[in-house]
């Protein structure tokens, strides 16, 4: 499946409904992204009033998300899509729900942010939640532009970096533990560390999640809870397809 499919369909309204979905969920997909980096720059410098403003705006994703899906739903009723177009229907309503998950996400850390802002804040300035936070935010961005351009390497190749994600995940809760070990007094704080670095484990999950919506779109083949390995091969057999 190319983006230029959508172009040759008899119908110029349909052409029109197809791409004003795509251009619905990149939309949403621009939201979740500023959310998600105005979260974790709320955390990095300690930002209440940013935390929270993040958290408050978590509706507005919401909005979208149901927009969206009333409009797949219009289209499912009214012109009955099938082999291509079915599968770029599906993969949006899947896509937006994980979009709105990593909303939900950031709603949480926003929360977090203004909650750790009010206590002492450590030496390195939460160095390696920065350090998670920006490959998360990159895997973000990438899915999505692996979406717009329908280019299953690419999501491919965003899939691979979720692996990263998990090990530094592991790291700092491995630190925490300790910390918290150490010394009892930290204990509060590093939870919410704890809690931050969670979130932004799973917004990870949710961007391989929109990757894998991506090769079902160009392959037709449903790739979920699979290694990453079987996910290249079945992109490479596709390719030569």
């Amino acid at each position: 499946m190319d983006a230029a499919d959508l172009g040759q369909h008899i119908s110029k309204r349909y052409n029109e409904e197809l791409e004003r979905l795509r251009n619905g969920v990149l939309s949403m997909g621009g939201l979740v992204e500023s959310q998600l980096e105005s979260a974790v720059q709320a955390v990095v410098v300690g930002d209440s009033e940013l935390g929270l403003r993040v958290a408050r705006d978590d509706y507005k994703v919401n909005r979208m998300e149901v927009t969206i899906d009333e409009a797949c739903s219009r289209i499912l009723a009214t012109r009955q899509p099938a082999a291509s177009d079915l599968r770029l229907i599906v993969a949006i309503i899947k896509t937006i729900t994980d979009l709105e998950r990593i909303g939900d996400e950031a709603e949480k850390i926003g929360f977090l942010a203004s909650r750790l802002a009010s206590m002492e804040r450590p030496s390195d300035r939460y160095r390696e939640l920065k350090t998670l936070g920006d490959h998360v935010q990159l895997m973000v961005h990438n899915s999505l532009d692996a979406f717009a351009r329908l280019d299953a390497k690419a999501a491919l190749a965003t899939v691979k970096l979720d692996d990263q994600v998990d090990d530094e995940y592991d790291s700092i809760t491995r630190q925490c533990i300790t910390f918290m070990m150490e010394d009892p007094r930290t204990i509060s704080r590093v939870m919410n560390v704890t809690w931050v670095a969670r979130a932004l484990e799973r917004i990870g999950d949710h961007a391989k999640n929109i990757c894998e919506y991506v090769i079902y779109m160009v392959h037709g083949k449903d790739v979920r809870h699979t290694d990453s390995e079987a996910i290249e091969r079945e992109v490479i057999k596709g390719g030569k397809a």
